[in-house]
């Protein structure tokens, strides 16, 4: 099979993180006999800077013509003082919704190996499998009318949640479908004490429900969520949910499982899929070699598991981190604790995969 792809390194750890992804889908490609091309494009604060746009038209021609988009990170501090339309994030949203992905999909899984990175207790983690899927194109990231208005110490700042019924409804049946495949239990996370947007949202994720009777489906408000994911994260199977709250519940998740930068996504629904870890650019650490690669390189198992169908070669992937994991191979983020066996730090060259 061809495996034709566009690289969007972006900004950051982004570079690192990427190459590292690429270079375990050399060797998939090599073992398994496909063949691999890779386009590499800029995105976001690279892109301001080499084109003065966050998502190049050149950018975006090339990722409608992929089978799939591996995505590094976008974003810094030295750009926060751009317009909001000329700001890397802004460049990461237009590719969304151009794409037409409009189901994220956010694994949080504890390996064993990492039990006692967590900051709860190993007893309390030990077994989390979460998968989030968040809606991606609407809600209050993309609700107009959105402003600033007003002058200095007398501003008033507008954002708009908004979601149709069509919306709600295609992103739960991606939710009850995956949740077939797992542990046929959905977890809708709103708001619906408060917001409108939410108590449609409910309704009608009970409707979709309603088609799926082999899928126990439960309602939480997000504040309660939150505090069950920490207490009780085993608990979760399938949690749906909307944009903003998505984001925050996914971060979340990759502290209960030991780190961020464990954390890959699929963004899916569209012509072409978007991968990308969820752990953000960290220019902290950019580099200096010390990234966790991982968040990227199951990003890219999941590239192979939705844009390829190539289950196989997603699983070996996923086996391999783990045995790399097992073997006490880590980076900084992955400490463990003073009774924890030794740690052997590495680079993510040095202990990829």
């Amino acid at each position: 099979m061809l495996l034709n792809l566009t690289a969007l390194p972006g900004d950051g750890v982004g570079p690192e993180v990427t190459d590292e992804a690429v270079r375990v889908l050399e060797t998939i490609a090599d073992v398994f006999g496909h063949q691999l091309s890779v386009t590499r494009k800029p995105i976001g604060g690279a892109a301001l800077i080499s084109a003065k746009d966050p998502l190049p038209a050149d950018t975006l021609q090339s990722c409608l013509a992929s089978g799939a988009v591996l995505l590094g990170a976008v974003g810094g501090p030295s750009f926060d003082n751009f317009p909001s339309h000329l700001r890397p994030e802004s460049g990461l949203l237009r590719l969304r919704r151009e794409l037409g992905v409009f189901a994220n999909l956010r694994p949080a899984l504890c390996f064993a190996a990492l039990e006692d990175c967590s900051p709860l207790r190993a007893e309390v983690v030990r077994g989390t499998d979460v998968l989030i899927v968040r809606e991606l194109l609407g809600g209050i990231y993309f609700g107009e009318p959105r402003s600033t208005q007003g002058i200095p110490g007398n501003r008033v700042a507008i954002d708009t949640m908004r979601y149709g019924e069509a919306e709600i409804e295609r992103i739960a049946r991606v939710a009850f479908e995956l949740a077939r495949s797992r542990r046929r239990k959905v977890t809708s996370v709103d708001k619906a004490n408060v917001l409108d947007c939410s108590r449609l949202w409910r309704e009608v994720v009970t409707q979709v429900g309603h088609q799926y009777s082999d899928v126990k489906l439960g309602h939480m408000y997000v504040d309660s969520a939150a505090m069950a994911l920490v207490a009780r994260p085993v608990d979760f199977d399938v949690v749906l949910t909307e944009n903003m709250f998505g984001d925050i519940l996914s971060d979340q998740a990759g502290a209960v499982v030991g780190s961020l930068g464990m954390l890959g996504s699929a963004s899916i629904g569209g012509a072409v899929g978007l991968y990308e870890p969820v752990h953000g650019s960290a220019p902290d650490i950019a580099g200096q070699g010390i990234a966790n690669p991982l968040g990227a390189i199951l990003s890219a198992a999941m590239l192979l598991r939705y844009s390829f169908k190539l289950e196989t070669e997603a699983a070996c992937v996923e086996s391999a981190v783990a045995a790399v994991l097992a073997s006490g191979s880590r980076t900084k983020d992955l400490g463990r604790s003073i009774w924890g066996p030794p740690i052997r730090w590495c680079s993510p060259k040095a202990g990829a995969l």
